[in-house]
């Protein structure tokens, strides 16, 4: 049996002071090569620590920062040269190889190599740190940092400030919502790609050769590993391991179901409070505007998939009809709220079905923004104009004072005159006429323009009989 497929007898027991604290010189020492005689023999670890690159020119998937001209291999070049190291902020999805990649460039710099946990970590850990940066150049590596709150972070700066320490934090969160402001100024950020599906087929070839052994898989069941990982570098060398952990006969190979019953149901990459949540409603509401049915259904599932509240989704949707659809379609609104109330009655999976037919509804309709615009430059005007007063012929005159104070004073109802339509201006006095609204020449607008343009003639006669002027006509 090859040496990682079972526990070191003789591995010692970590002493919990060292589980959030590495040195340069200990990482060096944790593994010297990829291959299955070189890796280190402790196989309490899991296969994805083992397998950690012992190099940057061996990380997986991040080619674009650490091949020729990338930024890494840049900042490495002139830390070389004698310029500092900069601070960091290293953001990606989970297992792009963040702690990795903090942990070799300690190693490729020469400084010494400190990990903290922001989860576990407090402020004495900070302390020893920045105590032993003192005498000794330190890269601190933060792990979770956007868990830091503010005055956590605030306390780093002065000593990132100072040039004895360079910060090196992972997030998985967007920076821009979860750093300091003060503390991301102080830092540069440097975004890792998800792995690609050739990036995992490495990763999962560097574990066969480890084993000394290949993968008892088909073809698809190989497949289905690499897009259940989704780009997680980590969760497909934990797959690997789960599988070459299974009791599987001699020149046997699992399907794709096989795996499926082995492997725990992955939930997708997705945080309700979080950035992937805007991103997803974003894409969908993009792919609606731009009328991609196709698009706009995918992201729903992706949306489905994820565990999205549908009510959110839908009331999301609901706000579409009115902003991008409106009155190019009238209708969009009244189904998006028969759609609301299909899926409260019947509720998932069944009511999924009327959302997804909402989608294509909206994709495919007419397009018009005019009555959001129109709503905003109404808003704009009622804000600049103060509490001007409705002219007086269209207030109501219930008492014989109001009367007297000329309250209703040549109101002319619209039903008693030809077309319906009496012209009158219903603007105050003192503000010119605007016009806010202009419909599109798309879908039902282009009756209402024509309406519209009728009405503007009619009240432009009517004013100027009247000895009248409006602006905005």
């Amino acid at each position: 049996m090859n040496k990682l497929d079972k526990p070191n007898a003789s591995a010692k027991t970590a002493d919990p002071s060292t589980l959030f604290v590495q040195s340069a010189d200990e990482s060096a020492s944790a593994g010297a090569g990829e291959s299955a005689g070189e890796i280190a023999s402790d196989s309490n670890q899991p296969l994805a620590d083992r397998l950690r690159p012992q190099s940057l020119a061996a990380v997986t998937g991040q080619d674009h920062l650490l091949g020729e001209g990338g930024a890494l291999s840049r900042m490495l070049a002139g830390c070389k040269q004698g310029k500092p190291f900069p601070s960091l902020i290293l953001w990606g999805a989970p297992g792009t190889g963040k702690t990795s990649i903090a942990r070799l460039i300690a190693q490729e710099i020469g400084w010494r190599f400190e990990a903290l946990s922001a989860v576990m970590a407090g402020v004495a850990d900070l302390r020893r740190v920045f105590a032993m940066a003192e005498t000794t150049p330190i890269l601190l590596f933060i792990d979770e940092i956007h868990r830091f709150n503010k005055a956590q972070q605030d306390g780093l700066l002065a000593h990132v400030e100072s040039g004895r320490v360079s910060l090196v934090g992972a997030t998985t969160e967007n920076p821009s919502f979860t750093i300091n402001n003060a503390l991301l100024s102080r830092c540069q950020v440097v975004v890792l790609n998800r792995l690609t599906h050739q990036d995992l087929a490495k990763l999962m070839q560097r574990a066969e050769h480890a084993y000394g052994r290949g993968l008892p898989l088909a073809e698809e069941a190989r497949t289905k590993i690499i897009e259940a990982a989704d780009g997680d570098g980590r969760y497909c060398l934990n797959c690997v391991e789960r599988i070459m952990a299974e009791d599987v006969a001699e020149g046997a190979r699992l399907t794709a179901k096989a795996v499926g019953r082995i492997l725990a149901k992955r939930a997708a990459n997705f945080d309700k409070a979080g950035e992937e949540h805007y991103n997803l409603i974003s894409a969908l509401h993009k792919s609606l505007r731009a009328s991609d049915a196709d698009a706009a259904l995918y992201w729903f599932g992706r949306m489905v998939v994820a565990g999205e509240d549908l009510a959110y989704v839908l009331r999301r949707l609901v706000r579409f009809a009115s902003e991008d659809v409106g009155l190019a379609d009238p209708d969009a609104v009244g189904r998006g709220i028969a759609a609301w109330q299909s899926y409260e009655r019947l509720g998932s999976p069944e009511g999924e079905l009327a959302i997804a037919q909402l989608v294509l509804y909206l994709a495919t309709a007419p397009k018009s923004n005019a009555s959001y615009v129109a709503f905003k430059a109404a808003v704009a005007s009622a804000k600049a104009s103060g509490s001007l007063s409705p002219p007086a012929h269209i207030l109501n005159a219930p008492t014989g004072l109001m009367k007297e104070l000329g309250y209703g004073k040549g109101y002319v109802y619209d039903h008693d005159v030809a077309d319906g339509f009496a012209g009158q201006n219903c603007f105050p006095e003192e503000l010119p006429r605007q016009a806010f609204y202009t419909p599109v020449e798309r879908g039902f607008e282009r009756e209402v323009k024509k309406r519209l343009e009728w009405w503007q003639k009619k009240r432009a006669m009517t004013m100027n009989a009247e000895g009248k002027t409006g602006g905005g006509e």
